[in-house]
């Protein structure tokens, strides 16, 4: 049995965001419309649907009654662009710490804050604050242990990536696992269309993200993971992986209970997140499916 995915905490978020989602001067009937189709996919979305699926689904209404989505690729472009400006530093930092890999963990999830979907607006002096704090995020040490054995004896590696600029620092975690483990072959699932700031095909050409890892689409423009809906290259990689990472609270939304060998990294964007893990908003996560 799926797990229910929906919480109320979710659906308020949802209306809050969507319900004022529409262009200005549009009449009043169609304001009306639109707000009446948002509320009926809310209200008639099964408990076991992810909030990432509503939204793409309000968002085709708000393509189909306004003609427009929202573009991101200036967004995209530019949150790329400064993490690669910080990426021979950090790379630095990474070959002096202690325990490099423990290390780009909290980097990876420290990058997680560049979402344009749960977040109402992104800082850039705030990631700056974000990434020089990170290694004071606190890994649990029974997760980490158990990730760090499976990296390092897992052969197919599956790395669920999630928005632009983060992926910057998921291409170094990823250099640091192939550094540790040489026999491992990581594949880079990005999504298959622009959904939100989330990183496709294109946004990982222009960090190189190739240099490190075979990318693909997985064929959807859900900004997550969902088993069902993605294409059968992606979801092939996923069954033959030996274990996988994947980042981004939409990743964790979709994914929660799929049962495979799923690492999740994240930080915590939003009061449900934070009280869910008891942690403070804006900490990093790892935890992995079974604990979920």
């Amino acid at each position: 049995m799926e797990p229910v995915r929906l919480h109320p905490a979710c659906i308020r978020c949802l209306l809050e965001k969507q319900l004022a989602s529409f262009p200005d001067g549009i009449g009043v009937e169609e304001e009306i419309e639109y707000m009446q189709r948002v509320l009926r996919v809310i209200a008639d979305a099964p408990k076991t649907a992810s909030a990432p699926v509503l939204v793409h689904d309000i968002g085709r209404i708000q393509k189909e009654m306004f003609g427009y989505e929202p573009d991101y690729s200036a967004v995209k472009s530019h949150f790329n662009g400064v993490m690669l400006a910080k990426a021979e530093e950090i790379e630095e930092r990474l070959q002096g710490a202690a325990d490099p890999l423990k290390r780009a963990i909290q980097y990876a999830m420290t990058g997680n804050y560049i979402d344009f979907g749960a977040m109402q607006k992104v800082e850039e002096e705030q990631l700056e604050r974000l990434l020089e704090k990170s290694q004071e995020i606190v890994v649990d040490p029974k997760e980490y242990e158990a990730l760090r054995r499976e990296l390092l004896a897992g052969r197919n590696v599956v790395y669920l990536t999630d928005n632009c600029g983060e992926i910057v620092l998921d291409k170094l975690l990823m250099k640091e696992i192939l550094r540790q483990n040489p026999q491992a072959r990581i594949t880079a699932i990005v999504r298959g269309a622009p959904a939100l700031n989330d990183a496709t095909v294109e946004d990982a050409q222009q960090v190189g993200l190739s240099q490190v890892a075979r990318v693909i689409g997985n064929g959807s423009a859900i900004a997550g993971t969902c088993l069902d809906k993605i294409c059968r290259q992606a979801k092939d990689a996923i069954d033959a992986a030996d274990v996988i990472l994947a980042k981004g609270q939409a990743n964790f939304e979709t994914l929660r209970g799929c049962g495979k060998n799923v690492f999740y990294i994240f930080m915590c964007k939003c009061g449900l997140f934070s009280s869910r893990f008891q942690v403070p908003l804006f900490h990093g996560m790892l935890v992995h499916d079974k604990n979920s």
